[in-house]
């Protein structure tokens, strides 16, 4: 595979391969990863005739049961659709277009392109025989969005939003020892929220194999509370029966350690619910001498549930959890384990360089872990529940996280997303709040919020009373929601007097949700308006807005506010402020898409972390500007930094807490080193140096920041002829692989419309003006005959099926929009005969090896225009 790609600006690039995915499978109850192997194509948002005939049938799937039609059927022929594995968006594959969604980066899809707004899924399976007895169920974590779903041609149910994840009983429905279908469309032609959202299966399906009678959904439920050196683990279970049995079962769990070993184990016999019903059983646990989970030391543990009848095991279900305590005080902030924390933490979308949402588990890790180097302890999932594997890496990593719900309201559907997403995720150490609402500027203010947030708050308590409820609120803090919110959640210090709040509300703990949103464009230090260049010195980019060092001195220095979230960790598709078309990523982020830090995450390095930091800016490289005076720009938290043109001291300077050091430097080619010391001593230097001309490419795999999986993270970069990182080349590079997979590419240049990715065009093309004729022999010619034009009547129409002729001719014509020799064009047909011959412009075409039904047509029979297909199909024998 190649593929084409300019390097702007940036000089760094983002490549990813994968290796397959293996099943998964548990004792007792079996749940199958089943994203590999499915069929895809696009459908149409309004003309059912491109969107294949679906509910155009006079028996449809909401007319009976069991009608699904066009690709919902389970007969429809998909081998001409493309094949591809999950999670995948095919919203990141479109081209740019001026015409799209500026919130969703402009990529060509959705409601502007009905066209590429509907997505429609295929894929078939076998279901054995020893599964008969069974609940067999279908398990998605997430659709973007508004998806229907079928199986065998039964319609399970619709998926409005995109970020739920939900699961489907298809027990009645399978078809045991056989095939059985899964098919998916999914509608993506409305935006949920004003960020890149993608579109598709984005994230894990899976199969689940269970006995009737089960732990539920989501239906563990582990808190613990820690007196002197022992931790009282109280360990919720709910059972759902649906079979038949009656009497008692043992609920056997059993507490296990990071290294597998028994701690606690608790047994009790209880009564079985009854058919279709639920009971929900306590039970205490102690834990001696526990490992607590922190930022430093995320020790976890798990709970092994084992549902007993007859001493047999039925069910097995495994919950992770971690045993902390958390608390937020309104003079002091937030505590972990009875420690005062300062939260240091930064806002995300769910959106990655090359991959769009369609995020591997592995570079859920690499992103967490980005964020730790930077010395962030906390994420906040804006403004969506995340996907299970996120909050897997805040867990092993160390990473506290705010779980937000995507929409405020009081009915069924706001409350149920809600519940649904804290029974999913209530187990989770790393979570330590809720978040209920952000930036709702129609009900921030007034009764009406005050109202929602009131239900909403109770509501979140009676399913999960360890954690406080907080709101993003951007529109003043005085009145309505600010009342009543549990943890106050500050939008950007601009927008309202934080101080005044907390006088008045002096029992409300509070925190900056969002804060310090500096534009900038990696690697630029001059900005060029038209570029759409921002110049990435931490300047105060608008009167509401305030810089990096601006929001974090203003929480650093007041106690009573846990921390701040800034906007953003990472750039992301969309809201490309303070520009419009042609830039298509935010600036907003410490780090671009691609996960490569603008010269601001030095300066969190240096106040958040534990380490020792230098870091100086700009690059070095300004020819044609010798003599102008550069601003020059050191982070560090040393105490005093001094710095160095070609080894000649331009000053030394005292470092204040949580600043930063400038000097105003005459450009002259060389060496600009800083130096840094603590207690008088040297303790470290940064350079920057004037490079050569770009001569080298240099790739570097991410090892560090990877857990063993199957993807990794390649940077390519150019160096000079000493190895130096060229920052100011711009350079089209050309890349290939053996052995793995391109994934996605990505270079973090805002105003870069180049592919992510590079994926091979699979255009359907119906053939029309179906015609046949009867044949009065049997023989199938070799050469195609003159048919009698006045003897052709449309397909199949008024045909009288208890006369067949021999064999029937069918002619159609299908109209190429070009033909290249680079081009595979095949032909699907489905026999409804016992032996077939086909001509495609008169030239008879053979089967091929995989498919007897399937032809591959040589481009020399093929003509761009209109291409003639001749069937004749013999329906009985000699």
């Amino acid at each position: 595979m190649k593929t084409n790609f300019l390097l702007r600006t940036i000089l760094c690039f983002l490549i990813l391969f994968s290796i397959p995915v293996f099943a998964q499978k548990e004792s007792a109850r079996e749940v199958i990863l089943i994203d590999k192997d499915w069929r895809f194509s696009f459908g149409h948002s309004y003309d059912t005739k491109k969107d294949f005939g679906h509910a155009e049938g006079y028996f449809s799937y909401l007319t009976k049961t069991g009608f699904g039609d066009g690709p919902a059927a389970s007969g429809f022929d998909d081998r001409a659709w493309r094949k591809l594995d999950l999670p995948h968006d095919w919203a990141v594959e479109q081209p740019f277009s001026e015409s799209a969604s500026f919130s969703h980066g402009f990529k060509a899809a959705g409601k502007n392109f009905p066209e590429k707004s509907i997505g429609w899924y295929r894929k078939k399976i076998t279901i054995s025989n020893d599964d008969l007895g069974k609940i067999i169920s279908l398990k998605f974590d997430g659709i973007f969005r508004n998806s229907k779903v079928f199986f065998n041609g039964f319609y399970l149910g619709t998926q409005e939003s995109g970020y739920n994840g939900f699961e489907y009983d298809v027990t009645a429905y399978v078809n045991y020892g056989g095939e059985n279908t899964i098919v998916v469309r999914v509608d993506a032609s409305m935006e949920e929220g004003w960020f890149y959202e993608g579109a598709g299966i984005y994230r894990h399906v899976y199969l689940q194999k269970a006995n009737p009678l089960h732990v539920a959904l989501n239906g563990t439920y582990v808190t613990s509370e820690i007196v002197n050196d022992n931790a009282s683990i109280t360990a919720e279970v709910k059972l759902e029966n649906k079979g038949h049995f009656k009497g008692n079962v043992e609920i056997n769990q059993t507490i296990l350690d990071a290294l597998g070993k028994q701690v606690a184990v608790n047994t009790e016999n209880v009564l079985a619910p009854e058919f279709y019903k639920t009971n929900t059983y306590t039970a205490k646990l102690n834990v001696k001498n526990p490992l607590l989970w922190d930022i430093d030391n995320p020790n976890l543990y798990q709970l092994v549930t084992e549902i007993k009848s007859d001493g047999k095991v039925i069910d097995q279900y495994k919950t992770s959890f971690g045993i902390r305590t958390i608390k937020f005080d309104p003079e002091n902030g937030f505590f972990l384990n009875g420690k005062q924390v300062k939260l240091k933490g930064t806002n995300n979308h769910q959106d990655h360089a090359g991959i769009g949402t369609a995020l591997p588990d592995e570079i859920q890790y690499y992103r967490i872990a980005k964020l730790k180097e930077m010395g962030s302890n906390a994420y906040r999932c804006s403004h969506h529940p995340p996907t299970p594997e996120l909050l897997d890496a805040c867990d092993k990593l160390g990473m506290l996280v705010i779980d937000e719900t995507r929409l405020m309201g009081i009915n069924e559907y706001h409350l149920n997303d809600l519940q649904r997403m804290m029974e999913r995720d209530r187990n989770h150490p790393s979570i330590f709040c809720w978040s209920v609402g952000n930036e709702e500027w129609q009900i921030e203010g007034g009764i009406t919020g005050e109202r929602i947030t009131n239900v909403m708050q109770d509501f979140s308590k009676s399913i999960d009373p360890t954690r406080p409820v907080t709101v993003g609120i951007s529109s003043g803090f005085k009145s309505g929601i600010s009342n009543v919110v549990e943890i106050m959640g500050y939008n950007y210090l601009g927008n309202g007097d934080i101080d005044a709040h907390r006088n008045q509300f002096k029992n409300q703990p509070g925190m900056g949700t969002e804060e310090g949103s500096t534009f900038a464009t990696r690697g630029i230090y001059f900005t060029e308006d038209a570029k759409h260049y921002q110049s990435a010195y931490d300047k105060k980019p608008r009167s509401t807005f305030y810089s990096i060092e601006e929001g974090w001195k203003f929480y650093a220095e007041r106690p009573y506010l846990a921390g701040m979230f800034i906007w953003t960790g990472f750039d992301y598709r969309g809201e490309p402020t303070p520009y419009g078309w042609p830039s298509v990523t935010s600036y907003f982020g410490m780090m671009d898409v691609c996960g490569f830090p603008k010269d601001n995450v030095f300066y969190l390095k240096s106040w958040w972390g534990k380490e020792p930091i230098l870091h100086i800016f700009p690059h070095w490289n300004w020819s044609g500007m010798e003599g102008a005076a550069i601003d020059v720009w050191a982070y560090s938290n040393c105490d005093e930094v001094e710095l160095f043109l070609n080894k000649k001291s331009l000053g030394k300077k005292k470092m204040e807490q949580n600043s930063h050091l400038e000097w105003k430097v005459n450009y002259a080619a060389g060496t600009l080193e800083a130096v840094g010391y603590k207690n008088g001593k040297k303790v470290l230097s940064d350079i920057q140096k004037t490079t050569g001309k770009p001569e080298n490419i240099k790739l570097s795999l991410d090892k560090e920041n990877v857990l063993k999986g199957n993807v990794s993270v390649v940077t390519v970069e150019t160096t000079d002829k000493n190895g130096l990182h060229v920052p100011t080349a711009n350079d089209e590079i050309t890349l290939s692989i053996k052995g793995g997979k391109i994934l996605g590419v990505g270079n973090g240049d805002p105003t870069s419309l180049e592919s992510d990715q590079f994926i091979d065009d699979i255009a359907l093309v119906a053939i029309n003006n179906f015609k046949e004729q009867k044949a009065e022999s049997a023989s199938l010619p070799q050469q195609l005959p003159n048919y009698p034009e006045n003897e052709w009547s449309d397909a199949f129409k008024d045909r009288d099926y208890k006369k067949q002729a021999p064999s029937y001719i069918y002619k159609g014509e299908f109209d190429l929009k070009s033909n290249s020799a680079s081009n595979l064009v095949s032909l699907f047909y489905k026999k409804i005969g016992a032996e077939a011959v086909i001509f495609v412009n008169g030239t008879k075409v053979e089967p091929s090896k995989e498919d007897s039904q399937k032809y591959i047509l040589n481009a020399s029979i093929l003509k761009e225009g209109k291409t003639r297909f001749t069937l004749q199909q013999r329906h009985c024998k000699k």
